[in-house]
């Protein structure tokens, strides 16, 4: 008998995660909840209703159908204790504890161990006053960078070049609720934007392959932020050299101050940074689970079996483990609907998957299947992988593959890779 395993959340990374898990000869099934309409048809793969935040209905199916290990793909579950739930019931969960989950759901908390660690980040003030925050912002030179404490979907972040915008974010985030009620407002850090994740099990540190995302709708990186329009690994920007100096710097001083803390931190750890041109990685923001679309370009790129290394995490056997890489690039190119990041059309039927699939990985994040139709159904609808020898014709494969989607509205940038293409010409 395989291994049966359960993934939470709908999204494009919890599809790549069924997808890279059932591909294993040692899986026998994954169920994923809700899932979407590319986790419907994945094989060895089967959709549930159950809620993400539902933890006794979850760990009643877990253990109802001897589920081997359950993996928490969003932020929220993790923010609210799935993990802590899940060891009580004395059941598998990879993900942290809520304690650990603390790192990316108050900004303000993740600031404070980051700088008792020693770990380089962004100066910054916190404020649990609007109006305090407001005069400060009026005194203080921008560009500035205006933050939610809590967990805002994407929604939580103003880079600020200038005062009127930054006031205007304040105002934002008091609609946000309580999630904006703590703003955190920080110094503007120059340099390029790259993703490091790691698997860590609290002890051992295992590093991924540094993948850049691109946050803004729009052509060279303008627009509102959205939770990603696209992503490529490796990130050429990170040497050896700035991947050591992040380990060194960032990642081992993080985990040692969580656990100096007492947190049993299990899962992993995200690493949002700002490279300058010297070099040197700065923490833009910490996040507690796998990113999206980094997953995308990640895990099609990973040898070792995904399942061995979540179950080493959980049973901090980590040492045990030597992530193993195909040579060459992954790239994804997010396709989104209509409107988004605001009000978006939904309920559009997709058409042109199989065509698409003859040279990419079809991720599914915002679909549904309808009496046998695929529709779409979220603000990022899908997410299109392709494998390459190098950058330029993962990129130019997963292009192609979007060329063959269609779906009424339908966007996409064109310029996913563009700053690494630009080095090397």
């Amino acid at each position: 008998m395989g291994l049966k395993l359960l993934v939470i959340g709908e999204g494009g990374r919890e599809h790549c995660l069924a997808w890279a898990l059932a591909r294993s000869s040692q899986v026998e099934q994954v169920y994923v909840t809700p899932g979407n309409g590319g986790t419907a048809t994945e094989p060895k793969c089967c959709n549930l209703t159950l809620n993400s935040l539902d933890f006794a209905g979850l760990i009643r199916f877990a253990r109802q159908e001897a589920i081997d290990l359950t993996i928490a793909g969003p932020e929220a579950p993790l923010a609210e204790g799935i993990a802590d739930a899940f060891q009580a019931a004395g059941l598998l969960l990879f993900g942290p504890t809520r304690a650990g989950a603390r790192i990316e759901a108050s900004k303000a908390w993740a600031k404070k161990l980051m700088h008792r660690a020693g770990v380089p980040t962004a100066a910054c003030r916190v404020f649990t006053d609007i109006q305090q925050a407001r005069g400060y912002v009026r005194d203080t030179p921008v560009p500035l960078v205006v933050k939610a404490d809590g967990l805002a979907q994407g929604k939580g972040v103003t880079v600020a070049m200038d005062t009127d915008t930054a006031l205007d974010a304040l105002d934002q985030l008091v609609r946000l609720g309580e999630c904006g009620r703590t703003v955190v407002i920080e110094e503007y850090l120059s340099g390029e934007e790259v993703s490091v994740l790691a698997f860590t099990d609290g002890t051992t540190i295992l590093p991924m392959l540094a993948a850049q995302d691109h946050k803004r709708i729009g052509v060279g990186d303008t627009g509102p932020n959205t939770g990603g329009m696209g992503a490529y690994a490796p990130a050429p920007l990170v040497t050896p050299e700035v991947m050591a100096r992040i380990e060194r710097e960032v990642l081992a001083p993080t985990v040692n101050a969580l656990a100096r803390e007492g947190i049993d931190y299990r899962g992993v750890l995200y690493a949002g940074l700002m490279i300058d041109r010297e070099g040197t990685p700065r923490v833009i923001e910490f996040n507690c689970r796998l990113g999206d679309p980094e997953t995308q370009v990640l895990l099609p790129l990973l040898e070792t079996p995904l399942e061995e290394v979540l179950l080493s995490t959980v049973h901090r056997q980590l040492e045990q483990v030597h992530l193993q890489w195909r040579p060459g690039a992954c790239a994804c190119i997010v396709v989104s609907a209509d409107g988004y990041p605001g009000p978006y059309r939904q309920g559009d039927p997709i058409t042109g998957l199989d065509r698409a699939r003859e040279g990419a990985l079809i991720f599914h994040a915002g679909t549904r299947q309808v009496d046998g139709k695929l529709l779409s159904g979220g603000g990022r609808v899908l997410g299109v992988s392709a494998l390459g020898a190098g950058l330029e014709q993962a990129l130019a494969l997963a292009y192609a593959a979007v060329g063959e989607v269609d779906f009424t509205g339908a966007y996409h940038r064109p310029d996913i890779g563009w700053r690494a293409l630009s080095q090397t010409k």
